[in-house]
């Protein structure tokens, strides 16, 4: 089959731990060629959504890890499985991106995930669709409002909705200090919608990364800890990773979503939970395939892909 991945590029993968090369390395393995280009690539040419892409090869050593071909033209419909994965910020090129896509999908091309689902699915307002899983929860523009939970929760978080990797992200406690600056600088003065949830000290144990593939659950987590005085898990923050088997209600919650978001075109997710709430549904390019497998021995990779070839039969 001919894979083609839309990625960030590939002189930025961090090639010791990247989920998408871990992605086309078991595809290449598998005997699937594989295909690379850009969001930038994509275009809409003679009534076709096409890719200017190239072949792509992972090699084994070298001091370059990959080898690509001479750039063609490709309808996105002539691929076998088409891959956004992309890194957010989920901005108006994200978005130009998906509209794309949602093009190639009506003529016919699978593309995982589905670009209409990634729209609808914002990584962190979609959770409220479910809120019987998720801590209390405010999503504002107002200080006021973000000032009455906090006297009602006292120990608050405070995000931007398009942040990502722990950005800004704060924690205001029982004293209040700084909260009117914070809201304040984080939503440009009203002008940006933030999320405020009560702080959940379970994150010591582990701001806890669930992976959902075709409808299924990996039955391990990556537990992302704080270190230090940080309060952020994300990796990017600092956080230290650690796998570990799910436990009877983190797969409860699991079980639950995995087959909703899958049906609705969501075909890979990566859930965060802290203290068994689900904090949010990431969508556009979630990670953690190499760490739960390094440590676990359960290959993510692998069942990745027996989940795609099962679901282009």
């Amino acid at each position: 089959m001919d894979f083609l991945f839309i990625a960030d590029p590939l002189e930025s993968f961090k090639v010791s731990k990247d989920s998408t090369l871990a992605m086309m390395r078991v595809a290449q393995e598998a005997g699937h060629q594989l295909w690379f280009c850009q969001s930038r690539n994509l275009l809409w040419r003679e009534k076709v959504a096409t890719a200017d892409c190239q072949t792509l090869a992972i090699k084994p050593s070298g001091t370059s890890w990959f080898e690509l071909g001479d750039l063609e033209g490709r309808a996105l419909n002539s691929f076998s499985a088409v891959f956004m994965r992309t890194d957010p910020p989920f901005d108006i090129e994200y978005l130009n991106t998906t509209w794309l896509l949602s093009a190639a999908v009506r003529q016919g091309a699978k593309v995982f995930n589905d670009p209409g689902a990634i729209r609808d699915h914002s990584e962190k307002l979609s959770i409220t669709e479910f809120p019987e899983l998720i801590p209390p929860t405010l999503v504002t523009r107002e200080l006021s409002a973000v000032e009455q939970f906090h006297r009602q929760h006292l120990d608050i978080v405070i995000k931007p909705l398009d942040g990502m990797g722990g950005m800004g992200v704060f924690r205001v406690g029982p004293d209040g200090l700084n909260l009117a600056s914070i809201v304040e600088t984080l939503g440009e003065n009203g002008a940006r919608t933030l999320m405020v949830q009560r702080f959940l000290p379970e994150i010591t144990q582990g701001d806890k990364r669930v992976l959902l593939i075709g409808g299924e659950v990996v039955p391990f987590t990556l537990a992302r800890i704080p270190q230090g005085s940080e309060i952020r898990g994300n990796l990017a923050a600092g956080g230290k990773g650690v796998a570990m088997p799910l436990s009877p209600s983190e797969k409860a919650v699991a079980e639950q979503l995995a087959p909703i978001l899958n049906q609705r075109g969501l075909f890979l997710v990566g859930l965060d939970l802290i203290g068994g709430y689900v904090t949010e549904i990431n969508v556009t390019s979630p990670t953690c395939f190499v760490e739960i497998t390094e440590q676990s021995g359960f290959d993510v990779p692998q069942f990745w892909l027996k989940a795609v070839e099962k679901a282009l039969t």
